[in-house]
């Protein structure tokens, strides 16, 4: 079984791409051993602060990373113990209605992705386009044109020089230019450094079901400038991402309800892949606890998982401390909330080591049942770290009912690159394929090892399986492989929309940040079923929803086709 140390040939690969230290000639001079012991002495230092001993927490650190338990964000890989201290991947930053605004945060954004962070915006407060401009007495371009600067600025910033910039822009559902930006990635290779949401509220939703007109804002002067039909509003978002993918849904009043300090301000936006709603100038640092290492003898090994949870929650906090933020401003808040956002990956995994069907009900009690444990794990850590350090400064205004460390801490994030790490699957997303190629760093051959390892067990001819199984998104018509395995090996189109969307809310339930997840459509479904998709989340609770029909964007990570894409953007790299 590889490890951290001495990893397989694809989880090397990543590393060597994107995480071990390279000379000023670009020559790696790192072995993934001195990264392991580089990231846990350098987060465990911030220990002796506390009273404790660094040497005997990084020794605890360095065996959950080894045994590739948990993962923190890409960041925390790439730049602690180095020159560079920002370990944190996720940022949401401010943008008002003034030039100054609006080009302070294009600097920012790319002084984060720099560093190998990814931002989100609410592009909400700014005028709309044709709107007055006072001051030169000229007209307003409006946010969409804005969007497109801060894309073309991350198109020329690599994050840490080793991947791309990855952004997110939310625009409200009642802005004046919101078609204009429902439509901004209908043609192909537009604003590829951003996913895009729409950002609903109770008032959309209840327009949406009694029919009546719904009125678009000018941010500017609180006056209604449109009427609109909702209903007509909403398929158009429907269509939009039928065509290409986005935009998303955000709902932000059910995001805002379960803000843990209202009193600080409204969450308007989130990271580029949505698990981390956050306040302007806050940012998250993330891990992910690999499923795949929580199994024994064909059950959850409860006991395990909750150590790593545990540790996870005091490396993620350590963490915190550890990291040298790009603006004062964003040290300011972070310090004062200290959001964390532990999660999981490889559930997919889990699931076929207990033998249970992603598409099946039982796959969905598991997801609540494990979230539910992880989530009281993580409170319980928290509140132990808050008697040993203190609760998080901004506690006392907050919601949170109990002393705790952090105003969060958990999410549920698409882990793009350290589930290739682990060598498992990603976030909580089924596998999507058997065996295929990834579009990234040069190309990555990926098998599942666990569809080899149960062919193999039945005394199968495993390479001409796999031979017979690459490149397809489904192989379930594939009658050389057993019944039984095929039903353990369901792919993201084999599982229709609203198991993809049942097993989301289940997470969702006892997770305090969001869920990262996609619904996979195939190529046949319609902008209709776009439509019941978002009105079925919204239903189920999610605080936020995205679909990707087959064969919808040429440009993909995963495939060698158009029928092979993955779930989002490039963005899903990031995390």
């Amino acid at each position: 079984m590889s490890t951290l140390s001495d990893p397989d040939p694809v989880a090397r690969t990543v590393l060597e791409k994107r995480c071990l230290r390279r000379d000023s000639r670009g020559s790696v001079v790192e072995t993934p051993g001195e990264l392991l012991d580089r990231v846990a002495s350098s987060i465990a230092s911030v220990e002796a602060q506390y009273g404790n001993d660094p040497a005997v927490v990084a020794d605890e650190f360095a065996g959950m990373l080894d045994a590739l338990e948990f993962l923190p964000n890409s960041p925390v890989l790439m730049n602690a113990g180095t020159g560079s201290g920002q370990l944190a991947a996720c940022f949401v930053l401010p943008v008002e209605d003034s030039l100054e605004s609006i080009f302070t945060a294009v600097k920012d954004a790319a002084l984060i992705h720099q560093s190998g962070g990814g931002t989100g915006f609410s592009f909400s407060n700014i005028r709309p386009q044709g709107d007055v401009v006072q001051e030169t007495g000229g007209v307003a371009s409006g946010p969409v044109s804005f969007v497109r600067i801060f894309d073309v600025a991350t198109e020329q910033v690599k994050q840490g020089g080793r991947r791309r910039g990855a952004n997110m822009g939310v625009l409200a559902s009642w802005h004046p230019d919101v078609e204009q930006f429902v439509t901004a990635k209908t043609e192909e290779g537009s604003l590829r450094n951003f996913n895009l949401s729409v950002g609903t509220d109770q008032r959309f939703w209840d327009a949406i079901e009694t029919g009546e007109p719904y009125d678009l804002v000018n941010p500017r002067t609180g006056a209604t400038v449109e009427r609109v039909d909702p209903g007509d509003l909403l398929d158009d978002i429907a269509t939009a991402a039928w065509a290409a993918g986005d935009p998303g849904l955000v709902f932000l009043d059910t995001v805002n309800a379960a803000n843990p300090t209202p009193e600080l301000g409204r969450i308007e936006a989130t990271n580029p892949c949505g698990e981390t709603p956050l306040l302007p100038y806050e940012a998250c640092v993330l891990g992910s606890v690999n499923l795949a290492r929580m199994t024994h003898d064909g059950a959850v090994d409860w006991d395990r998982l909750e150590r790593t949870v545990r540790l996870g929650v005091r490396f993620l906090d350590d963490t915190i401390d550890a990291c040298e933020f790009p603006l004062p401003q964003i040290t300011e808040v972070v310090t004062r909330n200290r959001k964390i956002g532990l999660g999981v990956m490889g559930f997919s995994d889990l699931l076929v080591d207990l033998g249970v069907p992603y598409d099946s009900e039982a796959a969905v009690t598991m997801a609540e049942d494990l979230m539910e444990f992880v989530s009281e794990a993580a409170w319980d850590a928290s509140a132990t770290l808050a008697d040993e350090r203190g609760e998080f400064p901004n506690f006392s205004r907050s919601t949170l009912d109990r002393p705790v460390r952090n105003a969060t801490t958990t999410a549920i994030a698409p882990t793009g690159t350290i589930s290739l790490i682990a060598g498992c699957t990603s976030g909580i997303e089924p596998i999507y394929a058997v065996a295929y190629e990834k579009h990234v760093l040069g190309g990555l051959d990926l098998v599942d090892d666990q569809f080899v390892r149960r062919t193999r067990e039945r005394g199968l001819d495993t390479d001409d399986l796999l031979e017979a199984v690459r490149g397809r998104t489904s192989i379930q018509d594939v009658a050389a492989v057993p019944a039984d395995v095929r039903e353990l090996f369901q792919t993201a189109h084999d599982v229709p929309a609203t198991r993809h969307l049942e097993i989301q809310a289940a997470f969702q339930r006892h997770t305090d940040n969001a869920v990262s997840k996609t619904v996979n459509l195939p190529e046949e479904a319609t902008a209709a079923d776009v439509r019941a998709i978002y009105e079925q989340a919204r239903q189920l609770g999610v605080k936020g929803v995205t679909v990707f029909r087959s064969g919808s964007r040429r440009e993909q990570v995963l495939g060698g086709d158009p029928l092979k894409e993955e779930c989002v953007s490039e963005c899903v790299e990031f995390a």
